[in-house]
């Protein structure tokens, strides 16, 4: 369904926006997924203020589908100094260059951004 309303063009940008508990995630897992056994490609995400169960529950995710081998996992836990988050994206971003460049793979960057504003 991707594919056909919303196509994902290689070497493109595209946002992904969505309230809590509408999917994103499951479809981020499922981009992931099929970049590493359809493409033999590699997976970048990136989490910038990243809840701590959030991150646990992705890395077993990955673990349990057997795409770990092919992603790289970056937090920036909301516990974290706002410089430390500040250079996650950064991070993540040298690190799908280096799969690019170096290893000569399709790369998915994925960049979350969590935006918690306490009342």
């Amino acid at each position: 369904v991707v594919d056909l309303i919303a196509p994902y063009v290689k070497g493109g940008k595209i946002g992904l926006f969505g309230g809590a508990g509408v999917g994103k995630t499951v479809l981020i897992m499922e981009l992931i997924h099929n970049v590493a056994t359809e493409h033999g490609g590699y997976s970048v995400f990136s989490g910038v203020g990243e809840r701590t169960r959030e991150g646990n529950d992705l890395w077993n995710e990955m673990k349990e589908s057997g795409v770990i081998n092919k992603t790289a996992l970056v937090y920036g836990q909301m516990n974290e100094p706002p410089g430390a988050r500040m250079r996650v994206g950064l991070t993540g971003l040298t690190m799908a260059e280096y799969f690019r460049d170096v290893k000569k793979q399709d790369v998915l960057l994925f960049i979350d951004v969590k935006d918690v504003v306490e009342n």
